[in-house]
């Protein structure tokens, strides 16, 4: 009696203390877990909802809209920075003055009108989904309002040939596009904004990598934590309906093609070690780089940029100018082209290319402009796997390469699933998957002694600047101090 009395209690935890003879019986909601579900019974109450279809009906209307937004933007994005890149070919001096004034003119705009904009875009959304923000807060970092300025203030980025890449922004942009659809549902409807933001955020890369199972990993891992039951349906309907758009506009090729990788063995596991830990490492010390730099830490210049934040940026950007004419112009924009051109063996670029890329990335994140960090640091991490085979053997070349994407990307932002199955789609590496892996771990655990987490960190930053208008969250309330031997004598 004992033990069905117990079975009983975990069944029914109100019932408990009860007899089994006196319990009330088992509610109504509990029946499904004892019989079969009736097909019929669920299918009239399917066709009974018309509400619901319509709630329905609206948020795949916007999921693929998302998937169009992401798209515009990749266009526009390729088609301005080839243009930089012929107007650099013509007159490459002229970037001296380009650059500067182009920067200092999108940070003027973003402080001026968009605020949320500036950045990568995904911190954003982190905050957004931040438990301590009110819920009317949120359209402080996602809106359709952010999502246009975000995609111009990323376009101009490119004009000037700052060191951005477009996919940290494409989580913003989509996710804004998720958040509109908010205000046409019905007031009692299941889907709630957080689940929205999740799902554009997660569609946002699916459309922007080409890679729909980063997207579902990226949404568990780096938004929401867990995929909840309720959402699920959500969150992989929008990755799929932004993903067909971009397969309709893209074709369905990986984003840097296919890598040819002979067998690896154990001759490959030195070289691979190296390139995780410098990997690691190096991508820790930018993480760590990025948040002093944009969470206002003490220092001369971060009392410079508060002070005089446009000026900073032309600085900035003429920074990075004179970094591009020194490497040739192979450190403007993503340097996805760069990356290409090493996976195929027909281009190697000095490791002096990598540390100046490292430094314009970081540069260019530090004026404030809209623009991501995952397509530069997939780059960098090429440069370091690239270097590493030259030391080592030129036959693991693409190997090496691919490796060092996954574990800069992983140690930046210390999200090691996420990135090595970017990289595997990216690459069709799926013969590289454990050593892709390995890698992104081993560096994600290098960079975790290094840094902090890079999004929430920065996300948290934002969260107490929107809370109570400073860089931290609100401290909580001064406890009272303790009563007097005097005060403690009269009380009762």
């Amino acid at each position: 009696m004992k033990e069905e009395e117990k079975k009983n209690r975990r069944l029914c935890p109100k019932a408990a203390g009860r007899s089994l003879r006196h319990r009330a019986p088992m509610p109504e909601w509990t029946a499904p877990m004892n019989r079969e579900p009736d097909f019929f019974e669920h299918l009239r109450a399917e066709l009974r909802g018309g509400r619901i279809w319509l709630d329905r009906a609206i948020v795949l209307g916007y999921a693929i809209a998302a998937g169009l937004f992401v798209v515009g933007f990749t266009f526009a994005s390729d088609w301005v920075f080839g243009q930089f890149h012929a107007f650099y070919r013509a007159w490459p001096w002229a970037v001296l003055l380009t650059t500067p004034l182009i920067t200092a003119g999108i940070v003027w705009a973003t402080l001026r009108f968009f605020p949320g904009a500036g950045g990568s875009g995904i911190p954003q959304i982190k905050a957004a989904l931040h438990p301590d923000l009110p819920e009317e807060r949120r359209l402080v970092f996602a809106s359709l309002r952010l999502t246009v300025a975000k995609i111009g203030l990323g376009v101009a980025g490119f004009a000037a040939g700052l060191s951005i890449g477009r996919e940290g922004p494409s989580v913003q942009v989509a996710a804004g596009v998720m958040q509109h659809a908010r205000r046409w549902l019905s007031p009692h409807t299941a889907i709630d904004g957080r689940a929205l933001l999740v799902a554009g955020g997660a569609a946002g890369i699916a459309a922007a990598f080409n890679a729909p199972l980063a997207g579902v990993v990226f949404a568990i891992e780096e938004l929401s934590g867990r995929l909840e039951a309720r959402s699920s349906g959500l969150i992989i309907t929008a990755i799929v309906l932004a993903g067909l758009v971009a397969v309709s506009a893209f074709g369905n090729a990986s984003y840097f093609g296919v890598i040819r990788v002979q067998r690896l063995g154990w001759d490959a596991l030195g070289p691979g070690l190296l390139v995780a830990l410098l990997s690691g490492a190096a991508g820790g010390l930018f993480a760590r780089l990025l948040i002093a730099s944009l969470t206002g830490a003490p220092g001369r210049f971060n009392r410079l940029r508060a002070r005089f934040p446009v000026r900073f940026a032309a600085v900035g950007g003429l920074a990075v100018a004179v970094i591009g004419l020194v490497t040739g112009g192979v450190t403007f924009g993503a340097g996805s082209e760069a990356v290409k051109q090493m996976l195929q063996g027909h281009d190697e670029l000095t490791p002096v290319y990598t540390v100046l890329k490292f430094v314009a990335t970081w540069l260019t994140a530090w004026c404030g402009v809209p623009g991501g960090i995952f397509a530069p640091s997939l780059s960098i991490g090429a440069g370091i796997g690239d270097a590493v085979a030259r030391l080592t053997s030129g036959d693991l070349g693409p190997a090496l390469i691919a490796m060092g994407m996954a574990g800069f990307l992983a140690a930046v932002t210390q999200a090691p699933l996420t990135a090595f199955i970017i990289v595997m789609e990216m690459v069709d590496g799926h013969s590289m998957v454990l050593s892709l892996m390995a890698a992104a771990m081993l560096a994600s655990l290098v960079s975790r002694m290094i840094s902090r987490p890079l999004y929430d960190t920065l996300a948290e930053h934002m969260v107490g600047r929107a809370i109570g208008g400073t860089g931290a969250p609100p401290p909580a309330p001064p406890e009272s101090p303790p009563p007097s031997p005097a005060e403690a004598a009269r009380s009762p």
